[in-house]
């Protein structure tokens, strides 16, 4: 399923003409949003004077502090004179494998409540990315937009999620089987049964005739081929990074992650098999290879990505929706969510965005919004900057007040 994450960096974004964007020449001055907290709720009185920045563990001086409240400045204190852009870009990316119809909700919010005139999003699913301007909210009418686009995420769900729903079917069905053909045989002879009768079939099996050998290799593959679409374009996360640094204004990504399952042999199952048939070479190959598919991590250069994505300024909020475990008879179904969901969870916070967990697709929009729609905007030039290619790590504090900051990590002095 993962084969398709990020598509905006290379796909044509079809509800309106896709925008070519231009490399800039950036400034030494840094801008960092800032959101401060005192318990849940935004704090809205402070000034230059209770900010402090490190830049690589070197204090530094502010040079202008900007409260802003959705594209709004609603203060600024300046000993240098900028111009903040506060236009907002938002990208929802829908990384699932099956259409949810509690989508509806949380889409409605964000289309109705959160989006103003002046902002522009994209939305991208398992097939293509969507660019639409606010404009095409007065056009159309924000419940016509609402519409069009669940339309479009559902075939694009059902269309780009085909074969990677196949394939887990696929891994069930063998995976029932192959338990089932462990669980009928008798303790005491079980050994002797499949040592007997090497390709044992069963007329009760997946596949009708086919050998338990064969079945075992079967099972592998699919694993292997399950294995390949879930992997990460680690190349197309950075092409996104620098697209999104490329992009001026406020950048807002929401991801919403699907909970993942793996139907699984009951492993107390496969090692027993293991123990008995440790001369069979074959099989104990094929049964290695399960193993090893069983729990291999995604191969991600986490520290590389979260500093490429702080380093673009956008805030990335990692929306994890859950659900329960199919069930199954005869299939443990174990979570395959983890590897993924650690990389992106601190992704999120090296960019200052916001994470959380739930089934409802509604309150993980809401409380997403709520969290990104006021901020501080903070500018200062560093001292002794270099354009070395080097991270570069920030640190923000406010001097008094037991408040929660967020804010991105660093940046890439380039």
């Amino acid at each position: 399923m993962r084969k398709w994450i990020w598509l905006i960096a290379a796909a044509p974004l079809a509800l309106a003409a896709a925008q070519t964007i231009q490399h800039e020449t950036k400034a030494i001055n840094i801008e960092i949003p800032v959101r401060v907290f005192k318990g849940n709720a935004f704090v809205d009185i402070l000034t230059l004077d209770d900010f402090e920045v490190w830049d690589n563990d070197r204090p530094q001086k502010l040079e202008a502090v900007y409260l802003i409240k959705k594209t709004n400045i609603e203060r600024k204190e300046e000993a240098a004179i900028f111009a903040p852009d506060t236009g907002r870009h938002f990208y929802l990316i829908f990384e699932m494998a099956e259409y949810d119809p509690k989508l509806r909700p949380a889409l409605e919010f964000f289309v109705k409540d959160v989006l103003i005139p002046g902002d522009d999003f994209v939305i991208a699913t398992p097939m293509k990315a969507y660019r639409m301007k606010s404009e095409m909210l007065v056009k159309a009418g924000r419940g016509k937009v609402v519409d069009d686009l669940l339309s479009h995420i559902r075939r694009d769900i059902q269309m780009g999620a085909a074969e990677y729903r196949s394939v887990i079917e696929d891994i069930a069905g063998i995976a029932q089987t192959l338990t089932a053909s462990l669980h009928v045989m008798d303790t005491a002879t079980e050994k002797n049964m499949i040592l007997g009768d090497p390709f044992l079939s069963s007329t009760t099996l997946y596949w009708d005739g086919v050998s338990f050998e064969e079945q075992l290799q079967v099972y592998s593959t699919c694993l292997s081929r399950l294995d390949m679409l879930r992997n990460v374009d680690e190349q197309r996360l950075l092409d996104f990074a620098r697209a999104l640094g490329d992009e001026s204004g406020q950048k807002n990504v929401f991801l919403f992650y699907q909970r993942e399952f793996i139907p699984k042999i009951d492993p107390k199952l496969l090692s027993l098999i293991s123990t008995m048939l440790n001369d069979r070479v074959d099989i104990a190959q094929n049964l290695s290879a399960v193993f090893d598919l069983y729990y291999r991590e995604t191969p991600l250069n986490v520290g590389f990505i979260k500093k490429a994505f702080a380093s673009s300024t956008a805030a990335v909020h990692f929306l994890f929706v859950t659900k329960p475990a199919p069930k199954i008879t005869g299939v443990v179904m174990e979570e395959k969510s983890e590897d993924i969901y650690a990389s992106f969870r601190e992704m999120a916070r090296a960019t200052g965005g916001y994470f959380d967990t739930s089934a409802n697709f509604e309150s993980l929009m809401k409380s997403a919004a709520a969290a990104l729609e006021n901020y501080y905007l903070l500018y200062y030039t560093p001292v002794d900057y270099k354009a070395d290619g080097s991270f570069h790590d920030l640190k923000v504090k406010v001097k008094s007040g037991g408040y929660r900051l967020t804010h991105r990590s660093g940046y890439i002095a380039d």
